[in-house]
């Protein structure tokens, strides 16, 4: 039997069109598509989709429930582009013993951590 995997996740927004350009302009995906109404942004074999909703306020009340990781080759970088972008930051990149963390805020208030780890921490996962 094959196992499950997670291949995507949607993000729901009061405005899509404002979520889905932060994302293009701070982490570049691989592409940019619609499907069905869906803004489809992939991210390696990771699928973001960018929605509108009625159910979600315009801000994110718990945005440490869920926390999307970006594994990036070179945090400084990326951080530099997402700066470009006009982040917000809930903590500044930082070196944790050769692997680098920052946590930004996006538009609709979730919590979006880039992560460039050592070869010494990925040899230990």
């Amino acid at each position: 039997m094959k196992r499950s995997t997670l291949g995507s996740l949607l993000l729901a927004s009061t405005d899509p069109a404002r979520l889905r350009a932060w994302y293009v302009t701070a982490l570049e995906p691989e592409s940019d598509t619609d499907v069905n109404g869906y803004g489809v942004l992939k991210f390696g074999e990771f699928f973001l989709f960018i929605d509108s909703r009625d159910d979600v306020a315009d801000k994110n009340p718990e945005p440490g429930r869920v926390i999307l990781n970006f594994d990036v080759d070179d945090a400084q970088a990326v951080a530099a582009r997402m700066e470009r972008a006009g982040v917000t930051w809930l903590a500044e990149l930082e070196d944790r013993d050769g692997s680098f963390f920052a946590t930004a805020i996006d538009p609709d208030g979730n919590y979006v951590q880039i992560i460039q780890l050592s070869e010494e921490h990925r040899k230990a996962m």
